[in-house]
Protein backbone atom coordinates (compact mmCIF):
# COMPACT_ATOMS: atom_id res chain seq x y z
CA UNK A 1 0.00 0.00 0.00
CA UNK A 2 1.71 3.37 -0.89
CA UNK A 3 1.65 6.21 1.46
CA UNK A 4 -1.28 8.25 -0.43
CA UNK A 5 -3.31 5.22 0.25
CA UNK A 6 -2.10 5.02 4.08
CA UNK A 7 -3.06 8.33 4.65
CA UNK A 8 -6.57 7.61 3.09
CA UNK A 9 -7.16 4.94 5.15
CA UNK A 10 -5.90 6.94 8.14
CA UNK A 11 -8.87 9.62 6.98
CA UNK A 12 -11.33 6.99 7.17
CA UNK A 13 -10.54 5.59 10.24
CA UNK A 14 -9.90 8.48 12.14
CA UNK A 15 -12.47 10.95 10.83
CA UNK A 16 -16.09 9.15 12.03
CA UNK A 17 -13.74 9.65 15.92
CA UNK A 18 -13.48 12.85 15.28
CA UNK A 19 -16.61 13.75 14.34
CA UNK A 20 -18.17 12.04 17.01
CA UNK A 21 -15.73 13.44 19.64
CA UNK A 22 -17.01 16.99 18.42
CA UNK A 23 -20.80 16.19 18.88
CA UNK A 24 -20.63 14.32 22.21
CA UNK A 25 -19.60 17.37 24.33
CA UNK A 26 -20.58 20.71 24.69
CA UNK A 27 -18.20 23.62 26.30
CA UNK A 28 -19.66 26.60 28.34
CA UNK A 29 -19.21 29.52 30.04
CA UNK A 30 -19.49 30.08 33.45
CA UNK A 31 -22.88 30.96 33.41
CA UNK A 32 -23.77 27.89 31.14
CA UNK A 33 -24.30 29.83 27.95
CA UNK A 34 -22.91 27.38 25.44
CA UNK A 35 -19.47 28.55 23.51
CA UNK A 36 -17.64 27.46 20.40
CA UNK A 37 -14.28 25.61 20.64
CA UNK A 38 -12.46 28.34 19.25
CA UNK A 39 -13.87 31.05 21.76
CA UNK A 40 -12.34 28.54 24.34
CA UNK A 41 -8.74 28.15 22.93
CA UNK A 42 -8.88 32.42 22.17
CA UNK A 43 -10.11 33.41 25.96
CA UNK A 44 -6.81 30.92 27.21
CA UNK A 45 -4.06 32.29 25.14
CA UNK A 46 -3.49 35.14 27.61
CA UNK A 47 -3.76 32.76 30.84
CA UNK A 48 -0.54 32.17 33.07
CA UNK A 49 -2.54 29.01 34.95
CA UNK A 50 -4.94 26.84 33.13
CA UNK A 51 -5.80 24.56 35.16
CA UNK A 52 -8.00 21.31 33.12
CA UNK A 53 -10.53 20.09 35.65
CA UNK A 54 -10.97 16.37 33.92
CA UNK A 55 -13.18 13.34 35.11
CA UNK A 56 -9.56 10.93 35.56
CA UNK A 57 -11.23 8.02 33.78
CA UNK A 58 -13.81 9.57 30.84
CA UNK A 59 -12.09 8.34 27.19
CA UNK A 60 -13.06 11.66 25.49
CA UNK A 61 -11.85 14.03 28.56
CA UNK A 62 -8.44 12.97 27.73
CA UNK A 63 -9.00 13.10 24.14
CA UNK A 64 -10.40 16.95 24.55
CA UNK A 65 -7.65 17.81 27.17
CA UNK A 66 -4.84 16.96 24.18
CA UNK A 67 -6.63 18.34 21.40
CA UNK A 68 -7.07 22.20 23.62
CA UNK A 69 -2.92 21.57 24.52
CA UNK A 70 -2.12 20.62 20.74
CA UNK A 71 -4.17 24.11 20.28
CA UNK A 72 -2.41 25.87 22.77
CA UNK A 73 1.06 24.59 21.80
CA UNK A 74 0.43 25.81 18.46
CA UNK A 75 0.57 29.24 19.11
CA UNK A 76 3.29 29.46 21.96
CA UNK A 77 5.91 28.71 20.26
CA UNK A 78 7.91 27.19 23.30
CA UNK A 79 6.66 29.02 26.10
CA UNK A 80 4.31 26.68 27.43
CA UNK A 81 4.78 24.33 29.89
CA UNK A 82 2.98 20.99 30.92
CA UNK A 83 2.15 19.52 34.46
CA UNK A 84 -0.84 16.76 36.05
CA UNK A 85 -1.86 15.55 38.91
CA UNK A 86 -0.94 12.50 37.75
CA UNK A 87 2.75 11.88 38.37
CA UNK A 88 4.42 12.47 41.53
CA UNK A 89 7.04 15.53 42.39
CA UNK A 90 9.71 12.75 43.71
CA UNK A 91 9.64 11.22 39.79
CA UNK A 92 10.70 14.04 38.18
CA UNK A 93 14.05 12.97 37.38
CA UNK A 94 12.75 9.81 35.53
CA UNK A 95 10.28 11.89 33.60
CA UNK A 96 13.20 14.06 32.65
CA UNK A 97 15.53 11.39 31.74
CA UNK A 98 12.33 9.65 29.44
CA UNK A 99 11.42 13.23 27.80
CA UNK A 100 15.08 14.31 26.85
CA UNK A 101 15.77 10.68 25.33
CA UNK A 102 18.11 9.03 28.26
CA UNK A 103 16.23 6.54 29.06
CA UNK A 104 13.34 3.91 26.48
CA UNK A 105 9.94 4.09 27.29
CA UNK A 106 9.73 0.69 29.07
CA UNK A 107 12.69 1.21 31.32
CA UNK A 108 10.25 5.21 31.85
CA UNK A 109 7.21 2.95 32.56
CA UNK A 110 9.09 0.34 34.85
CA UNK A 111 10.58 3.25 37.16
CA UNK A 112 7.98 5.82 37.24
CA UNK A 113 4.69 5.64 39.84
CA UNK A 114 2.03 5.30 37.15
CA UNK A 115 -2.39 5.29 37.75
CA UNK A 116 -3.73 2.26 35.97
CA UNK A 117 -5.01 3.76 33.18
CA UNK A 118 -2.25 5.64 32.17
CA UNK A 119 -1.10 4.61 28.55
CA UNK A 120 -4.65 5.22 27.76
CA UNK A 121 -4.98 8.59 29.63
CA UNK A 122 -1.77 10.27 30.04
CA UNK A 123 0.59 8.14 27.82
CA UNK A 124 -0.81 10.20 24.77
CA UNK A 125 0.21 14.03 26.70
CA UNK A 126 3.87 12.43 27.64
CA UNK A 127 4.36 11.47 24.12
CA UNK A 128 3.18 14.87 23.02
CA UNK A 129 4.76 16.88 25.37
CA UNK A 130 8.79 15.06 24.54
CA UNK A 131 7.31 15.63 20.45
CA UNK A 132 7.37 18.84 20.99
CA UNK A 133 10.40 19.00 23.80
CA UNK A 134 8.57 20.63 26.58
CA UNK A 135 8.37 20.48 30.27
CA UNK A 136 6.62 18.67 32.25
CA UNK A 137 6.10 19.24 35.79
CA UNK A 138 5.21 16.33 38.20
CA UNK A 139 3.60 18.38 41.08
CA UNK A 140 1.66 16.25 42.94
CA UNK A 141 2.73 15.23 46.36
CA UNK A 142 4.29 11.48 46.80
CA UNK A 143 1.35 9.47 47.67
CA UNK A 144 2.79 7.65 51.08
CA UNK A 145 2.79 11.40 52.10
CA UNK A 146 -0.50 12.31 51.36
CA UNK A 147 -1.65 8.65 53.06
CA UNK A 148 0.58 9.56 55.94
CA UNK A 149 -1.18 13.01 56.43
CA UNK A 150 -4.88 11.58 56.16
CA UNK A 151 -4.31 8.74 58.51
CA UNK A 152 -2.06 10.29 61.70
CA UNK A 153 -2.20 14.41 60.25
CA UNK A 154 -0.04 17.12 59.52
CA UNK A 155 2.42 16.85 62.30
CA UNK A 156 3.46 13.79 61.74
CA UNK A 157 5.21 14.93 59.02
CA UNK A 158 7.74 16.76 61.23
CA UNK A 159 9.38 13.35 62.01
CA UNK A 160 10.92 12.37 58.26
CA UNK A 161 13.70 13.29 57.46
CA UNK A 162 14.25 17.04 55.73
CA UNK A 163 15.14 15.55 52.32
CA UNK A 164 12.16 14.91 51.70
CA UNK A 165 10.57 18.53 52.17
CA UNK A 166 11.38 19.06 48.78
CA UNK A 167 8.57 17.33 47.15
CA UNK A 168 5.87 19.20 49.07
CA UNK A 169 4.97 22.36 49.67
CA UNK A 170 7.00 24.30 52.36
CA UNK A 171 5.65 23.94 55.95
CA UNK A 172 3.83 25.24 57.50
CA UNK A 173 1.11 26.11 55.23
CA UNK A 174 -2.60 27.85 55.49
CA UNK A 175 -5.16 25.83 54.92
CA UNK A 176 -8.50 27.78 55.05
CA UNK A 177 -11.19 24.83 56.51
CA UNK A 178 -14.35 26.94 55.90
CA UNK A 179 -13.94 26.74 52.48
CA UNK A 180 -16.93 24.96 50.49
CA UNK A 181 -15.07 22.12 48.64
CA UNK A 182 -13.41 21.42 52.58
CA UNK A 183 -15.69 21.35 54.82
CA UNK A 184 -17.28 17.96 53.70
CA UNK A 185 -13.89 16.51 54.02
CA UNK A 186 -13.78 17.39 57.79
CA UNK A 187 -15.57 13.90 58.89
CA UNK A 188 -12.61 12.39 57.35
CA UNK A 189 -14.25 10.98 54.16
CA UNK A 190 -13.59 11.72 50.45
CA UNK A 191 -14.42 10.35 47.27
CA UNK A 192 -12.05 10.68 44.63
CA UNK A 193 -10.29 8.06 41.87
CA UNK A 194 -13.07 6.22 41.99
CA UNK A 195 -13.07 5.37 45.37
CA UNK A 196 -14.42 6.38 48.32
CA UNK A 197 -12.98 6.15 52.08
CA UNK A 198 -12.93 7.28 55.20
CA UNK A 199 -9.54 8.62 57.31
CA UNK A 200 -9.73 10.56 60.18
CA UNK A 201 -7.39 13.75 58.72
CA UNK A 202 -8.91 13.61 54.95
CA UNK A 203 -8.88 17.49 54.70
CA UNK A 204 -5.45 17.58 55.36
CA UNK A 205 -4.39 15.16 53.01
CA UNK A 206 -6.62 17.47 50.35
CA UNK A 207 -5.25 20.76 51.61
CA UNK A 208 -2.00 19.35 51.24
CA UNK A 209 -2.13 17.87 47.98
CA UNK A 210 -3.73 21.38 46.47
CA UNK A 211 -1.11 23.38 48.04
CA UNK A 212 2.10 20.91 46.43
CA UNK A 213 0.43 21.22 43.41
CA UNK A 214 0.48 25.25 43.52
CA UNK A 215 3.30 25.50 44.66
CA UNK A 216 5.37 23.65 41.78
CA UNK A 217 3.20 25.05 39.15
CA UNK A 218 4.00 28.62 40.34
CA UNK A 219 7.99 28.16 41.17
CA UNK A 220 8.04 25.91 37.46
CA UNK A 221 5.70 28.88 35.85
CA UNK A 222 7.80 31.72 36.36
CA UNK A 223 7.56 33.60 32.01
CA UNK A 224 5.44 31.05 30.79
CA UNK A 225 1.56 29.33 30.44
CA UNK A 226 1.56 26.33 32.49
CA UNK A 227 -1.15 24.00 31.26
CA UNK A 228 -1.78 22.00 34.48
CA UNK A 229 -4.45 18.76 34.40
CA UNK A 230 -6.02 17.85 37.55
CA UNK A 231 -9.17 16.34 38.52
CA UNK A 232 -12.32 18.25 38.88
CA UNK A 233 -12.65 18.65 42.58
CA UNK A 234 -9.16 19.92 43.08
CA UNK A 235 -9.71 23.04 41.05
CA UNK A 236 -14.08 23.87 41.30
CA UNK A 237 -15.79 26.18 42.71
CA UNK A 238 -12.26 28.44 42.39
CA UNK A 239 -11.05 26.58 45.88
CA UNK A 240 -7.69 23.76 46.09
CA UNK A 241 -5.41 24.80 43.69
CA UNK A 242 -7.03 27.58 41.96
CA UNK A 243 -6.91 28.88 45.77
CA UNK A 244 -3.24 28.53 46.73
CA UNK A 245 -2.30 30.15 43.55
CA UNK A 246 -4.00 33.13 43.80
CA UNK A 247 -3.28 33.35 47.48
CA UNK A 248 0.60 33.26 47.12
CA UNK A 249 0.41 35.61 43.71
CA UNK A 250 -3.36 37.76 43.83
CA UNK A 251 -2.56 39.09 40.10
CA UNK A 252 -2.02 35.75 38.46
CA UNK A 253 -4.09 34.98 36.01
CA UNK A 254 -5.61 31.83 36.53
CA UNK A 255 -8.42 30.13 33.90
CA UNK A 256 -10.16 27.03 35.30
CA UNK A 257 -12.15 24.36 33.18
CA UNK A 258 -14.24 21.77 34.99
CA UNK A 259 -15.61 18.79 32.90
CA UNK A 260 -18.70 17.05 34.08
CA UNK A 261 -21.14 14.43 33.11
CA UNK A 262 -24.89 14.40 32.17
CA UNK A 263 -27.55 12.29 31.00
CA UNK A 264 -28.55 15.25 28.85
CA UNK A 265 -24.80 17.37 28.03
CA UNK A 266 -26.37 19.82 25.91
CA UNK A 267 -27.69 21.77 29.10
CA UNK A 268 -25.93 22.61 31.51
CA UNK A 269 -27.21 21.91 35.26
CA UNK A 270 -27.64 24.52 37.35
CA UNK A 271 -25.86 23.41 40.23
CA UNK A 272 -22.89 23.32 37.84
CA UNK A 273 -22.90 27.41 36.70
CA UNK A 274 -19.77 29.02 38.00
CA UNK A 275 -17.74 25.67 39.02
CA UNK A 276 -15.19 27.08 36.71
CA UNK A 277 -14.78 29.97 34.12
CA UNK A 278 -15.36 26.81 31.48
CA UNK A 279 -17.40 23.69 31.80
CA UNK A 280 -17.18 20.77 29.45
CA UNK A 281 -20.40 18.45 29.30
CA UNK A 282 -19.81 14.79 28.86
CA UNK A 283 -22.22 12.02 28.74
CA UNK A 284 -22.74 10.44 31.68
CA UNK A 285 -22.35 6.84 29.68
CA UNK A 286 -19.14 8.02 27.73
CA UNK A 287 -16.46 4.84 27.60
CA UNK A 288 -14.04 4.68 30.11
CA UNK A 289 -10.39 4.22 30.52
CA UNK A 290 -8.72 1.40 32.51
Amino acid sequence: MDSLKVYIVLILVLLPFRIFAQDAYYLFDKQGKKISYSKLIKALEDADVILFGEIHDNALCHWLELQILKSLEAGKNGSLIVGGEFFEADDQVIIDEYLKGYISLNNFKEEVKTWNNFDQAYLPVIQFVKERQLPFIATNIPRRYASLVAKKGLDTLALLDPEVFKWMVPLPFEIDRNLPGYKPLSGGTMHGHGHGFSLPFMLEAQAIKDATMAHFISIKGAGKQFFHINGSYHSDGFEGIYWYLKKQTPSLKVITISSKEQKDPAVLDKEYINSADYIICFPEDMIRTK
